[in-house]
């Protein structure tokens, strides 16, 4: 069972980090890129969305390349025009999710993020529980995630193997690593229509433990598609804090980026099921 516990104050912490890190003038008057990251949900979020959320804005202003805007609610998931200074779907390059659950959202705001994603080439970039998200209202939004959270069977220190070390987000990692985060199972998943850049290392973890339900050995942790005209990344590490620190992860959401965006290019071709780490 996936147990859920309220986030406190997740707005509050969101807003100060907005404001310790997101300078003046705004991205658009910067000639910045624009990246919406949507977090949490009404009822839950990870205790890390907010540090998260903080990571992304402090790799856009290292890098000089975006601006985020954080929101905990999907009023800004529109291609209607909104009031004030509410941007909507065509203003950002990309969509960020550390969403979790089945969120308030209208067909009409469906069918708006499809459109911008598959007709304006648009980027996508899923964490975590991203995967975790629409799960029973919104089967197309899994298709294009690439996968959906079953349950986690590990939280423990496991070998991160990397699928392809050519890809530009993941060709800095220098060969396997060791993480300790929340592992995630995921189904409706199809290997032959992703690429998979890292995995999990089966013989770092106990396959016999409860829980586990895949039986083919592929537990794939991050990979790409092309999703219509649009990109999109996703990665099931996360879950801590800690993990957004390591510099290689940072690297690698920053890659990530740069790729969903069309700054650089890579492989989306489906790889074969690792068997070995070379």
């Amino acid at each position: 069972m996936h147990f859920r516990k309220p986030c406190l104050r997740l707005a509050t912490v969101i807003a100060a980090a907005a404001l310790t890190v997101m300078p003046v003038p705004a991205a658009d008057e910067d000639g910045k890129k624009h990246l919406l990251f949507l977090g949490g949900s009404d009822f839950f979020a990870h205790d890390s969305v907010s540090h998260g959320m903080f990571t992304m804005a402090k790799i856009g202003e290292r890098s000089g390349l975006f601006g985020v805007r954080f929101r905990t609610d999907l009023e800004l998931v529109s291609k209607q025009r909104l009031g004030g200074n509410r941007k909507n779907l065509d203003y950002f390059d990309a969509v960020m999710f550390y969403t979790q659950g089945d969120l308030p959202i209208s067909e009409e705001q469906k069918a708006d993020l499809m459109r911008s994603v598959k007709e304006d080439g648009k980027g996508v970039l899923v964490v975590h529980s991203g995967t975790d998200s629409f799960r029973e209202t919104w089967p197309e939004y899994i298709e294009m995630v690439g996968g959906a959270f079953i349950n986690h069977p590990w939280h423990q220190e496991v070998r991160v193997l990397v699928d392809d070390r050519q890809h530009p987000v993941t060709r800095h990692f220098k060969g396997p690593f060791a993480i300790t985060d929340e592992i995630y199972q995921v189904d409706r998943y199809d290997r032959s229509k992703l690429r998979v850049l890292m995995s999990l290392d089966t013989a770092s973890v106990d396959m016999a433990k409860d829980g586990v339900k895949r039986t083919d050995g592929d537990f794939a942790l991050a990979w790409v598609r092309e999703f219509g005209k649009g990109r999109v990344f996703t990665c099931l590490l996360g879950h801590r804090s800690e993990v957004w620190d390591v510099p290689d992860i940072q690297k690698m959401w920053l890659e990530a980026f740069r790729w969903v965006v069309g700054i650089t290019d890579g492989e989306t071709a489906s790889l074969p099921l690792r068997t070995d780490d070379d």
